[in-house]
């Protein structure tokens, strides 16, 4: 199987009037279809950085990224883009907002409106459809945020921290809700977070990145003896405290 994303040596320094600050530097990786990923990194290190290199926003300085064997480009349709804050438009509703990604593409098509119908109805938004955003908790808004990214059918789905502004406990419904759709939606994604916990519960493999300029410093495969792995699941597994441990370890290997 050939992978889905391949990223070769890439490096990035930002310039401005007072010089020249490396941000990430010599960067190699590949992600497998249907493989979930998430990177750790110290605050300030280009976690998000690394995002806007893989979606085409930014150009490396160095290094070349391919998704499936083509060289990314700005607004590259192939990748979705989860991001911290739903940006949800209050003055439409649920149902416009989950369309809006297809209206500005202009394909809102008979087949694509279907599939809209089908994953709100599968995911709990369905009752909800004529809402406004305003009228839904946090947690509801960000599902709502994930179903307009589906929408699009990406091959490649980017989440940048897209429950940091939740409270604890609606951070661990949502993350093992979405992570249950990711799988079910057999969606290829990357997850940028702070939070050690959540990398393992949702990841294949965990990618931690140094203080800046970032190198990969170690990328640990996650594996759960568990039947139907979810998110839920992994924190309780046996082997959990030993992945954080080694995770931990690694983030702080220069403090």
């Amino acid at each position: 199987m050939k992978p889905l994303l391949d990223i070769t040596d890439v490096s990035l320094s930002y310039h401005d009037l007072t010089g020249e600050t490396p941000a990430l530097s010599h960067i190699s990786f590949q992600l497998m279809p249907g493989e979930f990923l998430a990177i750790v990194g110290p605050s300030g290190c280009g976690k998000s950085t690394l995002l806007n290199l893989i979606c085409g926003l930014i150009q490396p300085e160095q290094g070349q990224i391919l998704l499936d064997g083509i060289p990314v480009t700005s607004g590259d349709r192939r990748i979705g883009y989860m991001l911290q804050k739903d940006h949800l438009l209050e003055w439409r509703t649920i149902y416009k907002n989950v369309l809006l990604g297809l209206e500005i593409r202009g394909e809102l098509t008979t087949e694509k409106l279907s599939y809209v119908d089908q994953i709100l109805s599968d995911y709990g938004l369905d009752k909800f459809r004529l809402a406004r955003p305003s009228q839904l908790s946090g947690g509801m808004r960000q599902r709502a945020a994930l179903i307009r990214t589906l929408a699009l059918k990406p091959e490649l789905l980017l989440l940048d921290e897209p429950f940091s502004a939740l409270d604890y406990q609606t951070r661990l419904n949502v993350s093992d809700d979405i992570g249950k759709i990711l799988k079910q939606e057999k969606k290829t994604a990357i997850l940028v977070t702070h939070d050690i916990s959540e990398a393992i519960s949702m990841a294949d493999r965990v990618i931690i990145l140094s203080s800046r300029p970032a190198i990969i410093r170690k990328i640990v495969p996650i594996h759960f003896n568990l039947e139907n792995r979810t998110p839920m699941s992994s924190r309780n597994a046996p082997d959990f405290k030993f992945y954080f441990n080694l995770i931990w370890k690694e983030l702080n290997h220069d403090a």
